[in-house]
């Protein structure tokens, strides 16, 4: 049948099962948004105050639901706006992709009302980029775009589409996806010799450790990390990304590692003997200082991706390939075994050295919220996080037991992320209480989107940490520089309740620790409105435990 490009494109979505996509209409993409239109009973489009918004919110309901995030967006500076959340998403490995509208094809390379190569501005930042300026191509290359944004390692894909693709007619044959579409699926074989070897350093490992990273849940190894830990009795820490993947109520769990991890977590790597990093890309923020990151340790390192494997930290035994797999052979080979002595050794560590604050309520701590949120909750609710002190509190006590509960940017740390994924999560797990702990830095950079929660009608929550400053700048002026507080005061008299009302949301304040579950209560009873916790917190209270820069993981302080 002959269907314009536009709607060549909605077929494709609706091929690819997409039902939500995120966007912002213009010039370029006027008439995708026409298709959008005549599609609108079978595909919902969520209008953001801000494309940024629209890409954070399609990356939320990613991570949220694992599926393929999409969003729209015009020409010049409609397009340019998705730039940061594509950055986000490709360095977290979400699915994603962005569809932005183009001039048409006569004018290419014109400077262009609205004109800018946004392939060659994205091309570091995305799996892959197409620009379409044939609609002959057109189906096949959506249909490439999503394949490509799924397979193996997943991260984002932009197609650039020129208008006059999207206003020209072409016949279009409906395709019921295939997996093996476009792709090979093929992963890296791994001989037996390098299994082999894999196992009998398990099974000789007297002191092992696991390290499970995002790519743990999204291969959906989740259970077989838990059943390696249980069968040869390894302690287990998570990355940040990677929260979720162990149940943080396990008695093998010991934490997060790295920066802010627990002094357990970052004990126990420093004096292993075996190190087992699956599905982590040994950032700096985990390793620190390289020369003393698990100095005694062999290192095996299991991952889909064999650009990650030996980049930042040698590595003994590389295992690349399909995670879920690799642990299942591993798991058959390996011997049960109790490692009563390293374990005892963990439990002692995790009863000296909990992470702590100061529990006297004389002032709201930012750990009791989180603390509250949690059994408020059931442990049951997705947190989505801004950038930030507040970030680290949520990661360290809030116990997660399953991946895509947590949805934070890890990777590039982007500041105003929270709230554009709130909105995303929230919309593909309608099924769940999303909140979004952020801090009033982060907030203010995209707290427009407060608008687009309301419109649709959304129950999400904000719980601010207010403390009026740039709080993990100002804990490293304080530590690291002399307290010089260079340019990280942002005490500028704003009414965060008044605001939130503003825009139809509903805002409470919260100054008292008496004052905390009431009002989670109150914001979590709410079914259909957005609702803003204005939690006013001390701009001195600070994220512990840190390592400082410079120094190894053990030299980690926790005051």
């Amino acid at each position: 049948m002959k269907l314009l490009g536009a709607d060549v494109i909605i077929e494709c979505l609706k091929e690819q099962g997409v039902d939500t996509v995120f966007g912002y209409p213009g010039g370029q993409a006027i008439i995708i948004y026409d298709a959008l239109y005549r599609a609108r009973n079978e595909i919902k489009h969520i209008l953001t105050s801000h494309e940024q918004g629209a890409s954070h919110a399609a990356d939320g309901y990613a991570r949220a639901t694992g599926r393929v995030g999409v969003c729209i967006a015009t020409s010049g500076p409609g397009a340019t706006n998705l730039v940061t959340g594509i950055a986000t998403a490709y360095m977290d490995s979400v699915p994603m992709v962005a569809i932005t509208g183009q001039v048409p094809t006569g004018l290419l390379g014109k400077d262009s009302f609205q004109e800018v190569d946004i392939t060659g501005i994205t091309m570091p930042i995305t799996k892959h980029n197409f620009i379409v300026k044939d609609v002959r191509r057109l189906a096949d290359t959506i249909r490439k775009a999503f394949a490509i944004a799924r397979e193996g390692r997943p991260g984002p894909v932009l197609v650039d589409i020129c208008k006059d693709v999207t206003a020209t007619e072409v016949e279009y044959t409906p395709r019921i996806p295939d997996k093996n579409d476009y792709i090979s699926n093929k992963y890296n074989e791994i001989s037996s010799a390098e299994l082999e070897e894999a196992i009998k350093a398990i099974n000789r490992a007297e002191r092992p450790v696991i390290l499970s990273g995002a790519g743990v849940g999204i291969a959906g190894a989740e259970e077989e990390v838990r059943l390696l830990s249980e069968l040869a009795g390894i302690p287990v820490s998570t990355s940040l990304m990677g929260m979720g993947t162990f149940p943080g109520t396990h008695e093998l769990f010991m934490g997060m590692v790295g920066m802010h991890g627990t002094k357990t977590s970052n004990y126990a790597v420093h004096n292993c003997d075996l190190f087992i990093a699956i599905g982590n890309r040994f950032s700096d923020r985990i390793v620190s200082k390289v020369s003393s990151f698990a100095p005694n340790a062999g290192i095996m390192h299991i991952d889909v991706d064999s650009a990650e494997v030996g980049k930042n930290i040698t590595v003994s035994y590389p295992l690349v390939g399909n995670i879920k797999d690799i642990l299942q052979t591993l798991i058959k080979g390996v011997s049960p075994r109790k490692n009563t002595q390293w374990l005892d050794k963990i439990f002692k560590w995790k009863e000296e050295y909990p992470l702590k604050y100061d529990k006297s309520q004389e002032i709201l701590r930012p750990q009791y919220i989180v603390e509250r949120l949690y059994e408020l909750t059931g442990g049951d609710a997705i947190i989505t996080t801004e950038v930030g002190q507040h970030q680290m509190w949520a990661a360290q006590y809030y116990k997660y037991t399953r991946f895509r509960q947590f949805v934070s940017s890890g990777g590039l740390g982007t500041m105003g992320y929270g709230l554009g994924a709130c909105i995303g999560a929230q919309l593909g797990r309608p099924d769940k209480k999303v909140i979004n702990i952020a801090g009033d830095g982060s907030f203010r950079m995209n707290l427009n989107e407060l608008a687009t929660a309301v419109e649709y009608k959304l129950p999400i929550i904000i719980a601010l940490f207010n403390n009026r400053a740039l709080g993990m700048v100002r804990q490293w002026q304080e530590l690291f520089y002399d307290s010089r507080f260079s340019q990280t005061s942002i005490d500028r008299g704003t009414n965060f309740k008044a605001l939130a009302e503003a825009f139809g949301a509903k805002g409470i304040d919260v100054s008292q620790p008496e004052q905390v579950d009431a009002a989670i209560k109150a914001a979590l009873a709410e079914t259909h409105t957005p609702v803003l916790i204005n939690f006013e917190i001390d701009k001195d209270d600070k994220v512990f435990p840190i390592v400082p820069p410079g120094a190894g993981i053990n030299e980690v302080v926790d005051s």
